[in-house]
């Protein structure tokens, strides 16, 4: 019996495949840079509470991410990564 397996050919599967790549490239860039505040804060010694932690874990916007751990270089307290300057 034959099976048809054209739907993995076309061009929305294909379209949906990459897009779900693209989707996972992202997730995966957001929490590298999350584990690198994480990582900043911890080697600098400041408190990193639980609620600080599930707010940059749970970020997904790099840019914010970003931001946070340019911050984390010179913050004097974890909490102070989320300030504007």
């Amino acid at each position: 019996m034959a099976v048809d397996l054209s739907f993995y050919k076309s061009y929305i599967a294909e379209e949906i495949r990459d897009e779900g790549r693209a989707q996972g490239r992202d997730k995966g860039r957001a929490e590298g840079q999350a584990d690198a505040i994480l990582l900043v804060l911890e080697q600098r010694g400041l408190d990193v509470t639980d609620e600080i932690r599930e707010r940059i874990t749970g970020c997904d916007d790099t840019e914010t991410l970003r931001t946070w751990l340019t911050h984390a270089l010179t913050a004097t307290s974890a909490a102070e990564i989320f300030a504007d300057r």
